[in-house]
């Protein structure tokens, strides 16, 4: 069965390694007949949360006007939504981190989006894959309050330079995670 699945990035980096897996999730998305929307976050003006709480009371999602709203409509109507990054300090990168945080505004808004899948594709510096519970706990405590389905998780750490996720099964992964969807 085809599904709608927004794919949101975090790297600022188009040759970087989380975007050699995006492709890869993308691609295999598409091919099994998906139909996907990509936002590439540090390409788009959203600025954090200013907890005013009028989310959806002027008909859109956020009442300072930034790419959120633009974003917000293709989460509402979604079946899924990926998330990928690198990480960067042992956490969710700030290029990201604006829309993660904007996505209380659905429950804000009272909006239902219960019931959605969600998966995670990351990577880091280090070796240690532990080095990302900064970015997956957040994204599985957020998912949890939205009521969102894991479908999985592509964590690949030992990345640092554009090219070295060629040496690592990442992209592979990232690929066969569109299968879980």
């Amino acid at each position: 069965m085809s599904k709608k699945i927004v794919v949101i990035t975090g790297s600022p980096r188009k040759r970087g390694n989380s975007f050699a897996m995006t492709e890869a999730f993308v691609q295999a998305a598409q091919a099994k007949g998906h139909i996907v929307t990509r936002f590439d976050a540090a390409l788009k003006n959203v600025s954090g949360c200013r907890a005013c709480e009028a989310c959806f009371k002027n008909w859109k999602a956020c009442a300072f006007d930034d790419d959120f709203n633009a974003i917000a409509p293709a989460i509402l109507e979604a079946d899924a939504v990926v998330f990928t990054m690198p990480v960067y300090w042992y956490s969710i990168p700030a290029q990201i981190k604006g829309v993660i945080d904007k996505l209380f505004s659905f429950v804000v808004g009272g909006k239902d989006i219960a019931g959605k899948e969600w998966g995670l594709i990351a990577c880091c510096e280090e070796d240690d894959v532990a080095v990302m519970d900064g970015v997956r706990i957040p994204l599985e405590r957020s998912a949890a309050l939205m009521k969102w389905k894991k479908a999985g998780e592509v964590l690949v750490p030992g990345v640092l330079n554009e090219g070295d996720i060629e040496k690592t099964e990442g992209c592979a992964q990232a690929a066969a995670l569109a299968e879980k969807f």
